[in-house]
């Protein structure tokens, strides 16, 4: 297809604001399914993992065609964790749609996404969504995303963006509010005024048909057959399916990514051996592709982000490197070597941790594996606990069985100071509540930016804090606003090392035994904390089972049995009352443990323990530390 009848375009917004929902009224409008086809919600999210949990973890793109023009539509992921995917679309496509909740306005992410599409030149579409919702001001989220757009320094032509309404649920979209009724009762057509939107206001790609054959890759993709194939999108000429053509890698020379420090660090000559285009949500293998076209295509042995692929003739003349910000958290992946190893999965061995880390390091370029010569394991970056958590849940539904550490911040040292990553973080309580959540975020270093009064009795507080600070306390803050409040945060940049936090405030419960949790010992346990277990279930020796009431650790043996008397009654046991204990799943747990205490996964439990298992030898350690 000629180039003038592509659009490219990535739709980009903060969790919860509705882009994939609004991907799929795209879909039923352009009648991508076929009449009778069966299709599901959310269609884009595919992975298990996003389908459990309603959240996009990696970008996906999909074409749809309308009058005559083909599509191209990639939708993000808006969880600050996985900003990264985002960073990367958009050298790829050519503007945005900016969805923006029309209850609560622009959040954190929205501030994150619009920066980097104005950053590099981007007119963006703005679509108020949900505007049917009980409680929606569109008026209110169009002020204030315009006084976003200026506050990020947009130019008078970006900050004059063409506006559209509607519902993704419902799959309406208007240009003009008093249309809604119309729109809603009419679902012929619904969309229309998106797609002429898209058509008028999104430009063609800005393209070299007769040029000599260019593109850079952007996304990576991971085959077993084939391996890597690099994604991204042609930006002059065509390529075919056998031709051969060159790979070049580059890199920054400073993490300032500045726009004349980088090198070439490699060239290498190949062939195409495979391409595929987007049609709908499913990639169709063809043997040419010409500009202006998002493609997929493999044929070097490596491909990373960044690269650029060529016709031979352009030799000597790369395209810079992409740029692509830095971990911020990291933590270690480590050989399970407790008690129980292998009895619910396979119990890797370090080379079969590495490998499998490393594949996954191929296709996510914003995590890092360090191997620090430990013999246990090794060490893992990335750009937040969520990321971090999605991998280790993969790796366990895989049926692996490791161990992780917790959580810790990447700290770097500029011009002789120590300096840490900071957080913008968002949230919007009940009044009633707002005293608990300052009283907390001051303890972890917050310092509050702004504060404004929202509706129906809500506060709506921006703090900057240590990213440190906020390892464990989504949890905690659902727990102090009964639920009621909604938390959400972006990476701001590094800043001055802000100080020592409080640790967590109690100690744990450490089994000095193996076997079976018996009820008789439980009860006696819970008068001195909560439990984290509940009757027969297997316990080992350093496994932590419960949180202690007070500060410090307490050895306890919950194995331990009543012993047997002539004097007992035969209906003693029935009375016996034990609490529910409290569960830890995968983030509560990575959130509870400390420095000195591991999370064991296994495919079918989620267990803490020492890292040290035995007592004496932690006394020892402990001895030692200075």
């Amino acid at each position: 297809m000629q180039a003038d009848r592509i659009r490219n375009l990535a739709i980009v917004a903060h969790i919860d604001h509705g882009k994939t929902t609004l991907i799929d009224s795209i879909f039923r409008a352009a009648q991508t399914f076929r009449e009778h086809a069966k299709t599901v919600e959310r269609v884009m999210d595919s992975g298990a993992l996003e389908r459990e949990r309603g959240i996009t973890i990696r970008s996906k793109p999909c074409t749809v065609e309308w009058e005559g023009y083909l599509i191209n539509i990639i939708d993000t992921p808006g969880h600050a964790d996985f900003s990264g995917e985002v960073e990367r679309i958009l050298s790829t496509v050519d503007s945005v749609i900016l969805i923006v909740d029309a209850n609560e306005g622009p959040m954190p992410q929205t501030r994150y996404v619009l920066k980097h599409a104005l950053s590099i030149g981007m007119k963006p579409l703005l679509f108020i969504n949900k505007v049917d919702r009980e409680g929606a001001d569109p008026q209110g989220a169009l002020n204030s995303t315009f006084d976003l757009f200026f506050e990020l320094g947009a130019t008078d032509e970006q900050a004059d963006f063409p506006v559209l309404y509607g519902s993704g649920l419902d799959g309406w979209a208007v240009k003009d509010l008093a249309q809604r009724s119309h729109k809603a009762d009419n679902p012929l057509g619904a969309m229309d005024d998106l797609f002429r939107a898209i058509i008028d206001h999104v430009p063609a790609p800005d393209v070299k048909p007769d040029a000599p054959f260019l593109m850079q890759v952007s996304t990576l993709a991971w085959n077993e057959y084939v391996g890597r194939i690099g994604c991204g999108k042609i930006l002059q000429g065509s390529v075919h399916k056998g031709e051969p053509f060159l790979r070049t890698s580059t890199r920054w020379l400073s993490a300032d990514h500045n726009s004349a420090d980088w090198e070439v660090t490699g060239t290498e000559s190949a062939r195409v051996a495979q391409l595929w285009v987007t049609r709908g949500l499913e990639r169709a293998e063809v043997s040419e592709v010409t500009a202006g076209d998002i493609v997929w295509l493999t044929g070097p042995g490596e491909i990373a982000i960044g690269d650029t692929f060529s016709a031979p003739e352009l030799e000597g003349s790369p395209l810079p490197p992409l740029a692509i910000e830095e971990p911020t958290v990291s933590m270690f992946f480590l050989v399970n070597s407790g008690p129980f190893a292998g009895r619910e999965g396979q119990a890797v061995t370090l080379r079969q941790l590495k490998a499998r880390l490393e594949r996954e390091t191929r296709v996510n370029v914003s995590l890092r594996m360090e191997d620090l010569g430990r013999p246990d394991g090794v060490k893992v970056s990335g750009r937040g606990e969520l990321q971090l958590g999605i991998l280790i849940e993969e790796m366990r539904r895989e049926g692996m069985e490791f161990c992780v550490s917790k959580p810790e911040v990447i700290t770097e040292t500029r011009d002789g100071e120590r300096q840490e990553p900071y957080e913008l973080l968002t949230v919007d309580v009940p009044d009633e509540y707002q005293g608990v959540v300052f009283e907390k975020l001051a303890r972890r270093k917050g310092r509050v930016k702004n504060m404004e009064n929202q509706a129906r009795g809500l506060l709506r507080i921006e703090f900057e804090v240590p990213t440190r600070g906020l390892i464990g306390y989504r949890g905690e803050f659902l727990t102090d606003t009964r639920g009621l409040g909604i938390m959400s945060n972006c990476f701001m940049g590094y800043g001055p090392w802000a100080g020592e936090l409080a640790g967590r405030g109690r100690g744990a419960l450490v089994s000095l035994d193996t076997g079976e949790a018996t009820t008789y010992q439980l009860e006696n346990l819970q008068e001195r904390g909560t439990l984290f277990i509940a009757p027969l279930e297997p316990v080992y020796y350093g496994m932590i089972v419960g949180e202690n009431s007070r500060s410090g650790d307490m050895p306890c043996n919950p194995t331990k049995k009543k012993q047997q008397t002539n004097h007992r009654s035969a209906t003693k046991e029935l009375t016996t009352k034990l609490d529910v204990p409290r569960r830890m799943p995968l983030e509560k747990a990575m959130e509870w443990i400390d420095s000195d205490e591991l999370v064991e996964v296994t495919p079918q439990s989620v267990r803490l323990r020492k890292t040290i298992l035995d007592e004496q030898e932690r006394r020892k350690a402990k001895n030692k530390t200075p």
